[in-house]
């Protein structure tokens, strides 16, 4: 992402939009907007690899390990305007473990991508799945989309919730039940 280029676009946007980027108020909003952006995307520049960095742990721990209320933010594809929340990832345990504060990142590098709900939290837990080799991993996020409380219906309290179970997670109801009950979605 090249910064002068970002920063040319967004001079362009408020241009476009009737507004005069050289006014007090705006001088040097391309430039600080361009930045932003390259914050809020930065997942792009980052890999599973770097981000694990090898945090991987024996274990012989063969129970649910869950890593509850993850605050995420990150820009929908279709609008690109926020949709901010929280993440549940739960995984079982097979021979390995992952360090604590990894599951956050993982979270974090998609989150910092353009896309949607449904692909995040599908995004994550494969991710948790293939750096684990986990007998199950679960994954549920739960957020609101500013494209649907800032413009078109104006919903604001609506949230979204979307989950993807994986392994024995899918396969057990007792285990799936188990990691909704603990992240307090059981009804």
């Amino acid at each position: 992402m090249s910064l002068e280029k970002l920063t040319s676009n967004y001079h362009d946007v408020l241009t476009n939009l009737g507004e005069n980027p050289e006014r007090e108020g705006l001088k040097g909003t391309p430039l600080r907007a361009a930045k932003a952006m390259q914050f809020l995307c930065r997942g792009y520049e980052q890999s599973l690899e770097e981000i694990v960095n090898g945090a991987l742990f024996e274990s012989s721990s063969d129970e649910m390990v869950i890593v509850k209320n993850i605050e995420l933010y990150s820009l929908c594809e279709h609008h690109m305007l926020p949709f901010i929340g929280k993440a549940h990832v739960a995984y079982m345990p097979n021979g390995k473990v992952i360090g604590l504060s990894k599951v956050a990142r993982i979270v974090d590098m998609f989150a910092r991508r353009l896309q949607i709900q449904e692909s995040l939290t599908r995004q994550v837990a494969e991710a948790v799945q293939s750096v684990t080799g986990a007998k199950g991993v679960a994954v549920v996020i739960e957020a609101r989309h500013m494209c649907m409380m800032m413009r078109g219906v104006e919903k604001q309290n609506s949230s979204m919730l979307t989950s993807v179970m994986l392994g024995s997670f899918r396969e057990s109801f007792n285990t799936r039940q188990e990691f909704l009950q603990l992240i307090g979605r059981d009804s």
